[in-house]
């Protein structure tokens, strides 16, 4: 599940400057394209089977089996549109905001973009993940910079998010080498994701359904303040939905637990999903 972007609990500060350097759908665009190329689909691999499971802890299996991942491909990439609501302080009215983001699995990519507005004006928030390296941008009124994140902390974070979106949205891209995983109890697993010099872990508790009902990680800081906060975070998923053959999460949420209670920072709703796309879709 995508769980960005968080917007700061600040009104943002707009003068001259803080110009806007490049259109950050334009680039959003560019960097899909260039990911594309980059990583073009490749014939399709053998269907996955309940034997390359194995290795995996008896609840992540019995979860893959449910989604619907057995006897198809591995996904290569995947597709993902959303509906959100994103509240900058608990209390606050959500800004509503759609999102669209693609993602790739051979060499770890996340593409993000999301539309929103705040105090009446338009919000524009992108994130660009990809050789674990991670930078997020967030623009007011397509002129103002609001955020413009880049280096260790923001990377190892979306790090996190990468692995996230795998567990939710890809299960059967979860039978990997960069992937370790050991078994807390039939209900629980933890993960480790190594990803070049980057490697974060996180908690996986599924259903009496199998259904992955929430990830939760502490290696995934709370920046909204402008520092990095270590916290732990969490995306509980409140139900799922059949949709061609696979059984994929409806809606869920991202949560910052802090020391004065958990803040739901982000809701999300799956408008759409699709795996293996050849290309950016127009749009």
């Amino acid at each position: 599940m995508s769980s960005e972007p968080r917007f700061p609990s600040h009104t943002p500060r707009m003068s001259a400057s803080s110009p806007a350097k490049g259109s950050l759908k334009a680039r959003f665009r560019h960097a899909t394209a260039t990911e594309f190329s980059a990583q073009p689909l490749r014939a399709a691999a053998a269907p996955l089977t309940r034997d390359d499971l194995a290795g995996l802890p008896d609840c992540v299996q019995r979860y893959v089996q449910r989604s619907g991942a057995v006897g198809r491909a591995r996904p290569q990439n995947m597709r993902v549109s959303f509906d959100a609501r994103m509240y900058r302080k608990p209390g606050q009215a959500p800004m509503r905001a759609r999102a669209v983001q693609y993602t790739f699995f051979a060499r770890p990519a996340r593409l993000f973009l999301m539309d929103a507005r705040m105090l009446g004006l338009p919000v524009r928030a992108l994130h660009v993940y990809r050789d674990a390296s991670a930078t997020f941008t967030v623009r007011v009124a397509s002129a103002f910079t609001m955020v413009d994140l880049s280096g260790d902390h923001i990377s190892a974070a979306e790090t996190v998010t990468v692995l996230n979106d795998l567990c939710l949205m890809a299960p059967g891209a979860l039978v990997d080498d960069r992937l370790a995983w050991t078994s807390s109890d039939d209900r629980t697993a933890t993960v480790t994701f190594t990803n070049g010099s980057r490697q974060v872990s996180a908690t996986l508790v599924f259903s009496d359904d199998d259904d992955l009902v929430d990830f939760w990680s502490d290696d995934r800081p709370d920046s909204s303040g402008g520092g990095f906060v270590p916290m732990r975070w969490s995306t509980p998923v409140s139900d799922y939905q059949d949709l061609d053959g696979r059984h994929i999460l409806r809606n869920g949420s991202a949560v910052y637990h802090r020391a004065d209670g958990p803040f739901t920072y982000g809701e999300f709703t799956l408008r759409s999903i699709g795996y293996d796309v050849a290309g950016p879709t127009p749009g």
